[in-house]
């Protein structure tokens, strides 16, 4: 059966309700005799709310992992300084909620196979030695990385 664009965009419309335990609101204090369910509900984010959130946070990952918190509650509202008060456990939590709900959750043995790809390791190479951004890599061919890497190698 053949999907058509409505198929495809449900997924993005969907809310999810998260169940906060009394620890993971208030972490380190003890309470075991608090049985009351706690929940936000959140919502996938987009490739345009992805888009969105890292043009406004260019650079800082702190500020990353609250604007896509922000961006994907549906209840409660949040304005970014309120999530940026959460404590880090909280914002953690809910943050692997959102990337679970929004399809980009990895496995950590996918960071290490990531981390072992040649062109991974050679755009490290590159960064390290000629201090170039993730966006300059990118837009080299493979032949001006090779070309690159091997300069560094005769001049070491």
């Amino acid at each position: 059966m053949m999907l058509t664009a409505e198929d495809l965009l449900a997924g993005a419309k969907l809310t999810y309700d998260v169940k906060l335990s009394a620890e993971v609101l208030t972490p380190g204090i003890q309470n075991q005799n608090d049985n009351t369910s706690h929940s936000i509900k959140l919502k996938p984010l987009t490739v345009s709310d992805l888009q969105t959130i890292s043009r406004a946070a260019k650079e800082s990952s702190d500020l990353l992992a609250a604007l896509m918190v922000q961006q994907s509650l549906v209840e409660p509202k949040m304005k970014i300084a309120e999530v940026m008060a959460m404590h880090v456990g909280l914002l953690e939590f809910i943050l692997a909620n959102v990337n679970r709900i929004s399809g980009i959750e990895t496995e950590p043995d996918q960071f290490s196979t990531a981390m072992e790809a040649p062109l991974t390791k050679a755009a490290f190479i590159l960064a390290q030695e000629f201090g170039w951004t993730p966006e300059q890599i990118n837009d080299l061919t493979l032949g001006q990385i090779l070309l690159h890497l091997k300069m560094l190698e005769k001049n070491s």
